[in-house]
C-alpha cells in the first residue's frame, strides 16, 4: 500500500513503530521544547487520498499553536518534539498515536494511520512564559534578572509575530504584559535597573507603534515619551513621537521631534518625508489661519462703515 512504501523510507522515533518519521527538509538549532508555541503549516492525510482532511497550507499567516493545547494530537505533538526550525518532515502516525480504533467521523475511519507533513516556520518557548507568570510576586522576584529577560524577548516576540499579521490589539496586549512584569521588577537599584531600563525601551517603540496602528495618537504620544525618557536622542522614538503629533496635527511638535531625528539620521528617508508632508501641512495650516483672519478683519472694516 502507499504507505508501506512511505515507510520503508522513515525512521522509527519511538521505536514501537507507532511514530515513523522521514526528514525532507533539515532545519536548524535545538529542537522544539516542551510546552513551546510553534508556527507551522501542516497537512493531514489518509491513505489513498491526494486531498487533505485538514491543512493549513493555504493560510497567509499560520497560526501559533500551543503543544498540549492548540495541538493535541499525541503523535504529531511527539513529532513536533523531534523537529528544528526550518524543518520540513513527514510522519506516518498509527491509530494509537493518531484518533485510535474509533477514529473521528465522519472525516477519520475506524484504526485508520494518517500521514502528516509539517513544515515549522519557527517557535517561542511559551512553557518558560507559563511558569513564570504562575509563580506569586514573592517568587517572580527572586528569579534571576536573566530569566526575566527571557521571558521578556518571548513575549515581545510574541507581539511582534501578531503585529505582522496585522494583528495589533493582540500584539499591544504582549507588549503591555511584559512592561507590567518589568515595572514590577523596577525597584532594583544599579546594575538591575540599568537593564530593565534597557529592556523596556523596544517595548514602549512597539507599543507606541502598535497605537498608531489602531489610530491611537495620544497613546502612540504617551509611550513614545516614555521610550524617549529612557533614551533622549532615540531616533525611533522621535520618530515615533512625531507620527503621533502629525495625526493630532500639532505640526509644530511633530516639526520639532522630527527635525531632531533628522540630525542624527540625515538620510533616513521615512523621517525625511515624514518632516515634507508636516512642513506642507503646517504651511496649509498656517495659510488658512491667516485667510481666516484675514477675512473676520474685513468683515470688521464693512460693519464699522
Amino acid at each position: 500500500s502507499p504507505f508501506e512504501q512511505l515507510s520503508r523510507q522513515m525512521y522509527d522515533i519511538l521505536g514501537d513503530g507507532g511514530i515513523l518519521k522521514e526528514v525532507v527538509q533539515p532545519g536548524e538549532g535545538p529542537p522544539v521544547p516542551q510546552n513551546a508555541s510553534v508556527i507551522m503549516y501542516y497537512s493531514g492525510y489518509l491513505e489513498y487520498s491526494n486531498q487533505p482532511f485538514e491543512s493549513t497550507a493555504h493560510l497567509q499567516y499560520p497560526p501559533l499553536m500551543k503543544l498540549g493545547r492548540d495541538v493535541t494530537l499525541a503523535g504529531l505533538e511527539l513529532g513536533l518534539l523531534t523537529m528544528k526550525k526550518g524543518e520540513f518532515s513527514r510522519f506516518l502516525l498509527q491509530p494509537q498515536y493518531a484518533y485510535g480504533e474509533m477514529g473521528c467521523p465522519p472525516f477519520i475511519p475506524a484504526a485508520a494511520a494518517i500521514l502528516y507533513e509539517v513544515h515549522i516556520l519557527d517557535y517561542l518557548d511559551s512553557g518558560q512564559v507559563d511558569e513564570f507568570i504562575a509563580m506569586s510576586s514573592e517568587e517572580q522576584s527572586s528569579v534571576p534578572l536573566s530569566t526575566l529577560v527571557e521571558v521578556i524577548n518571548t513575549l515581545r516576540s510574541f507581539g511582534n509575530r501578531f503585529f505582522n499579521q496585522s494583528r495589533y490589539d493582540h500584539a499591544k496586549d504582549r507588549y503591555k504584559q511584559a512592561i507590567t512584569l518589568l515595572r514590577n521588577r523596577a525597584s532594583q537599584n544599579g546594575p538591575d535597573k540599568e537593564k530593565i531600563q534597557v529592556a523596556l525601551l523596544p517595548l514602549y517603540l512597539n507599543l507606541s507603534f502598535a497605537e498608531l496602528r489602531l489610530e491611537n495618537p495620544q497613546k502612540a504620544l504617551k509611550y513614545g515619551k516614555k521610550a524617549l525618557e529612557i533614551d533622549s536622542a532615540n531616533t525611533k522614538a522621535l520618530f515615533r513621537c512625531g507620527q503621533a503629533y502629525h495625526e493630532l496635527r500639532e505640526f509644530e511638535s511633530a516639526q520639532d521631534c522630527l527635525i531632531t531625528a533628522q540630525s542624527k539620521k540625515p538620510f533616513d528617508s521615512d523621517i525625511n518625508n515624514l518632516l515634507k508632508k508636516v512642513a506642507l501641512a503646517y504651511k496649509d495650516g498656517l495659510d488658512k489661519e491667516k485667510d481666516m483672519y484675514s477675512k473676520m478683519f474685513r468683515e470688521l472694516r464693512s460693519s464699522e462703515q
